[in-house]
């Protein structure tokens, strides 16, 4: 506990806090727009006529053409954080916008989105503008000495991150199959030199399964030690441009790029900070000298803070670890599966077809699942069982209200997983109407029969 204490005590210098504050802010505010750019807002939270939504989230929904204003708060949220004005509200406004967007809808579940997600709500907690931000100059002072333990819990998040996805590669589909890079890789023959080559080869898949779980246990190690940090960051940048030209992940790969910068000493982020302020001095008014220098910046609320960012670990260290408590295979059942770090390990397809049926009579019809769902959410839905589950409950409600009775709802549901033959995935004899969400096993679910 002593020890514990003098570490709480320890200071830092404030530079690399706030160089990952305003590349956290400008990525941010890059995503936003290219989200809206791409035309996301209308094909997944407008266009859609129902909504796929997280248990005990469904309040969550997009709020018609208002969903634009959630998007421009949410951006100008983050620029703000990227220019430390009014930081502790702008942060605040990010992560309740951001968070709320992902909630809307489940369908676009990416595990990045929630990566955002928690590391904004640990930068609440973070004196990420104690130096080089608006609020210096509106204060009129500027912090070069922050906690250290403020640094080192970014440093920790990532790392969690890292090696919880490396964890989660040591699978017998992975490492002894190959699968499911066996599946895609061979598709990316339209890539100059290695395309029609090296693409098409087995050692290949399995040098990529392999070098990427060794990558993921191994990197967050190699980027604390000063000696291999400058090898750790070329791996780093190497391995993320080249899995996102392999695969279309969005922001993600440039977002794990920059966050590693914050392993670097203080002095490689002190000459970003001199860069950019060397390109500001060519445009800014505001006369900077009137900043008043202090040297420790104090946490305030600090008894309170302390036990949520252990609590706040304590959780990201467990919830992946939740699938035990499931009996089955996690990538077939997918109880456990989200929020657990489990980046891009299967390829899963499936096939569900539904039946509505007159519990009295037996008279029953099959659903075109086009009337009622967009291509991608069917696509998503066809092999994850709380998604059917839930869009059979929507079957349920809407039939019922169209004046049919006693609605009974089946599913004939097939899903491939990983190169393997399709098989029966749920339970045709089960009504899903009767069915209820919860933290409890779906027995519905039929069992993988394979070791």
């Amino acid at each position: 506990m002593n020890r514990f204490k003098t570490y709480l005590n320890q200071q830092t210098n404030a530079a690399p806090l706030a160089v990952f504050r305003i590349g956290f802010g400008l990525m941010m505010l890059y995503g936003i727009i290219r989200f809206w750019a791409h035309g996301w807002i209308e094909s997944i939270y407008l266009e859609p006529k129902f909504h796929f939504s997280y248990y005990g989230f469904e309040w969550v929904k997009p709020i018609g053409n208002y969903t634009y204003l959630i998007f421009i708060i949410c951006g100008l949220a983050a620029f703000f954080v990227a220019l430390g004005l009014k930081y502790r509200l702008a942060i605040i406004t990010f992560f309740l916008s951001f968070t709320y967007i992902e909630l809307m809808d489940k369908t676009s579940y990416l595990n990045h989105y929630y990566f955002i997600s928690i590391l904004s709500f640990l930068m609440i907690f973070l004196p990420a503008n104690a130096t080089f931000s608006m609020d210096n100059l509106l204060r009129k002072r500027s912090y070069a000495k922050i906690p250290n333990w403020t640094i080192d819990s970014i440093k920790l998040l990532l790392g969690i991150v890292y090696f919880y996805a490396g964890l989660a590669k040591i699978n017998s589909d992975w490492l002894l199959e190959a699968q499911p890079l066996k599946i895609w890789l061979p598709s990316k023959f339209d890539l100059p030199l290695i395309g029609k080559t090296v693409m098409q080869q087995d050692w290949f898949h399995y040098a990529m399964s392999w070098s990427g779980m060794l990558y993921d246990l191994c990197i967050p190690f190699l980027l604390l030690y000063k000696r291999t940090r400058i090898i750790a960051f070329i791996l780093v940048v190497f391995f993320h441009v080249f899995t996102r030209v392999l695969f279309p992940i969005g922001m993600f790969p440039f977002v794990m790029i920059v966050g590693t910068l914050i392993f670097f000493e203080a002095d490689f982020h002190l000459k970003i900070i001199a860069f950019i302020k060397k390109i500001i001095s060519k445009f800014k008014t505001i006369n900077t000298k009137r900043v008043e220098k202090f040297q420790v910046y104090h946490i305030r609320f600090k008894s309170l803070i302390i036990p949520v960012i252990i609590t706040f670990f304590a959780i990201q260290l467990l919830l992946p670890f939740r699938y035990v408590l499931y009996p089955g295979n996690v990538f077939w059942t997918e109880q456990g599966y989200r929020f657990s770090w489990r980046v891009m390990l299967m390829e899963k397809a499936g096939l569900s077809t539904f039946k509505i049926v007159d519990g009295a009579t037996k008279n029953f019809f099959y659903v075109n699942n086009s009337d009622f769902l967009t291509e991608f959410q069917e696509k998503q839905m066809s092999f994850q069982p709380d998604f059917i589950l839930e869009y059979a409950h929507y079957l349920g409600d809407h039939f019922t209200s169209q004046g049919h009775k006693n609605v009974e709802v089946y599913v004939d549901s097939n899903v491939a997983l990983n190169g393997r033959m399709s098989r029966i995935y749920i339970d045709k004899t089960v009504d899903l109407y009767q069915q209820k969400e919860s933290f409890r096993h779906k027995n519905w679910i039929v069992p993988f029969k394979e070791q």
